[in-house]
């Protein structure tokens, strides 16, 4: 994949550079059928080209036959002279000239699709590949709006490089060389200057376009991660009743888009008025020519009808040209974001001769861990532990202590700068990422769901699982009742990020998913934080059965969940500060124990709350009044 990344994204400013750089996809390796179908394509791309030449002479003698000026017995049989037959000859060359150029279409759409879908899949593994930090910082909506444009773009360049450039300087050659050879010199020059400028003009013109549209995409995609970002926080849009605020948001980015879209089509109709000028003057002066010749006698009405022919011939072309760089360079705009996204370097990578981590008993060791996510602010300070393995350790302490960038490590999100995490003595950063995280199940605090069914959500944990184990897995997570009593039971879909169920039964999706992967080593990091104290009891028993007999490490907010651990660490400004059980930690009367009086006179004043709100209620039945929802 680096290699592949490092050939796309070298010097995409540069057109003829891209373009060598997406040979191998318009030539792609260990694909002989499509290699097949680019030569055939340019077989009958080169026959239309030939095809097309004739169009004009049969043109000429039919007119030259209609005159009674056509002096050819020496080289057509005399059946083929008469006028209408040259008229049909002439329509005829014109059909199969489109259905040549149609069969080299239909044989080179394999080949530019290929290009797009390998592209477009590399990007999608290298997105994959880069650090949780790219995807912490990423904008969905523009990120999305950036790969779609880019496999576009790529699809525009490899289709018009080959179908269009090559057979538009091969058709300029062969006008070129008839009409040196049957007019002279001057026409060539003519042609040739004609061309000149026009290729000149097209060049600058889009040139000056490309700044335009590339302030068009950056509004656009300034536009679609606005509403992406819009529609994702649907319920906090509605919470703060701010609409008009996002519709605002939304439509200043239209209106920037709005403008430069504008500027695009005027500058298209004055780079097309600049081109029509320039090709209409060098046609004006060769038909002038012509014109002169024929008065003097020199050439034939015919002659006349064949040098305008053929110049319409060419301009078909030579549009295609002012169109093709247009469209190769708006396609190079395109992908220019996409290119420097395949620039990004992964910051965690498997090192060279990494191994597959061999799982033998499960212990986890942390020993003198510096981390820092950024150079001027430390997180973890020098911290060592040990997880035993089929033990359960909790890591509890302050917001900001550094609790969760604990799993982080261990999964390899970051790489530390100081000390090593091993399990079962193997230092996670010699082992393969794929290897390290097959053996580790996460429940988090968060859980997202993907917008599927339960039983894709459950699944997700072992992709391979059959509806026996999914439902089994459910049952032991506690959700496998719930389920049933849906309508659609496990082909029920779940909704954008699971929002159409409740905190605990997303949780409990989340666990039955772990569940299934069965790995040998548990992180909880904060799963019940967001939870009710009756939902948080409830899954609290199902995370036991999880845990149970499983190297397990605890990232807690609330105490209560962690009073069984075999050790409970204390985090305090990334150091730490107490360890032990539940009772010596409560003995030392630290930290530990101010936080959890805490928390139990805060759970007892919510309960007593709780209790107050139940007597309430139950005086206004009483009283033969409705209760207060």
């Amino acid at each position: 994949m680096a290699a592949a990344k490092k050939t796309i994204s070298a010097d995409a400013s540069n057109p003829l550079g891209t373009l060598m750089n997406l040979w191998p996809y318009m030539w792609p390796q260990g694909r002989a059928d499509l290699k097949a179908r680019v030569v055939w394509a340019t077989f009958y791309l080169v026959l239309a080209k030939l095809v097309l030449i004739a169009v004009p002479y049969f043109f000429k003698w039919a007119t030259d036959a209609l005159n009674g000026k056509l002096d050819m017995a020496g080289i057509l049989p005399a059946l083929l002279l008469g006028a209408v037959i040259l008229v049909i000859f002439y329509n005829l060359t014109r059909i199969l000239q489109v259905g040549l150029n149609q069969l080299r279409d239909a044989l080179f759409a394999s080949v530019g699709q290929h290009a797009v879908r390998q592209l477009a899949y590399k990007t999608f593994v290298h997105m994959h590949e880069l650090s949780l930090r790219f995807h912490l910082e990423r904008k969905t909506g523009g990120l999305s709006r950036i790969i779609e444009r880019g496999t576009k773009g790529i699809e525009t360049i490899v289709r018009f490089t080959i179908l269009n450039s090559l057979p538009t300087l091969f058709e300029f050659f062969l006008t070129a060389i008839i009409f040196w050879v049957s007019y002279g010199f001057w026409y060539v020059l003519v042609t040739a200057v004609t061309v000149s400028l026009y290729i000149w003009f097209t060049v600058k013109a889009s040139d000056w376009r490309i700044s335009i549209r590339r302030s068009m995409n950056d509004s656009d995609t300034d536009a679609n991660t606005k509403a992406i970002d819009s529609l994702l926080n649907f319920e906090t849009v509605k919470y703060f009743g701010n609409e008009q605020m996002e519709a605002r948001r939304f439509d200043s980015s239209m209106a920037r888009y709005e403008k430069a879209a504008t500027q695009v089509w005027t500058s298209l109709g004055w780079l097309n008025f600049g081109q029509g000028v320039i090709f209409g003057l060098g046609q004006t002066v060769m038909m002038v020519m012509s014109a002169l010749a024929v008065q003097r006698g020199e050439q034939t009405i015919g002659d006349f009808v064949f040098v305008n022919a053929l110049l319409m011939q060419l301009s078909v072309p030579l549009n295609f040209i002012g169109f093709v760089y247009r469209e190769i360079r708006q396609g190079l705009t395109d992908i220019e974001q996409m290119f420097d996204l395949l620039e990004v370097e992964p910051e965690v990578v498997d090192r060279a001769g990494a191994t597959e981590l061999q799982i033998r008993q499960g212990a986890i060791a942390f020993k003198d861990v510096h981390f820092a996510y950024d150079p001027e602010r430390a997180i973890l300070k020098g911290i060592s532990f040990d997880v035993p393995a089929g033990k359960t350790v909790a890591i509890v302490g302050p917001s900001g202590a550094g609790k969760s960038t604990i799993s982080r490590l261990l999964y390899r999100f970051y790489d530390i700068q100081g000390g090593s995490i091993t399990i079962d003595g193997q230092d996670v950063r010699e082992v393969t990422q794929t290897s390290l995280r097959k053996v580790i199940g996460m429940v988090p605090q968060d859980t997202v769901l993907f917008n599927d069914t339960i039983a894709y959500n459950i699944r997700y944990g072992r992709p391979s699982a059959t509806e026996e184990e999914v439902q089994a897995a459910a049952d032991i997570a506690q959700i496998g009742t719930f389920i049933q009593t849906l309508p659609d039971g496990y082909e029920t879909k779940v909704g954008e990020r699971g929002l159409k169920l409740s905190g605990g039964e997303k949780q409990r999706v989340a666990i039955a998913r772990t569940i299934l992967k069965a790995p040998p080593i548990l992180i909880l990091d904060e799963a019940t934080s967001a939870l009710d104290t009756t939902t948080e009891h409830e899954i609290q028993s199902a995370l036991d059965v999880v845990s149970k007999n499983r190297t397990t490490l605890v990232i807690a907010h609330r105490l209560s969940t962690v009073i069984n651990a075999d050790e409970i660490i204390v985090l305090r400004h990334g150091t730490i500060a107490e360890r032990g059980s539940h009772a010596d930690l409560l003995s030392q009367n630290g930290l530990y124990a101010s936080m959890w009086n805490r928390q139990r006179e805060a759970t007892q004043a919510e309960e007593q709350l709780r209790k107050v709100r139940e007597n309430d209620d139950l005086g206004v039945v009483l009283r033969g009044q409705p209760a207060a929802e």
